[in-house]
């Protein structure tokens, strides 16, 4: 079983060709480490006037996303995403989880 998760980080400005470009070329040693957290179906959209990401993903009740922070390979996604993105100073995102108040099957 699965549950849907959404949320939102921010884009530094101008820095979506560069953004979209990284993420056409993600390591697929990243894409595994996703998909062995329990994370499938990953969006992100961009609102180009706010330079907020907002992401959306189906992730298994069992998942292991809490573990993925402590990944070498996330690790240096991370460090290599911070230059144009908002980040803790770990180099992780800045993430602000959203609150679903609408679903239509």
């Amino acid at each position: 079983s699965k549950e849907r998760v959404a949320f939102r980080m921010k884009l530094n400005p101008g820095k979506k060709e560069e953004y979209q470009k990284r993420h056409d070329e993600i390591w697929p040693e990243m894409v595994d480490a996703l998909h062995a957290a329990g994370v499938s179906d990953y969006y992100i959209f961009l609102d180009e006037e706010t330079n907020l990401l907002f992401a959306t993903l189906e992730r298994t009740k069992d998942h292991s996303m809490d573990q993925l922070p402590t990944l070498p390979i996330v690790q240096r996604w991370w460090n290599m995403m911070k230059d144009i993105m908002e980040t803790h100073p770990t180099n992780e995102p800045i993430s602000v989880n959203l609150t679903p108040v609408f679903y239509m099957q």
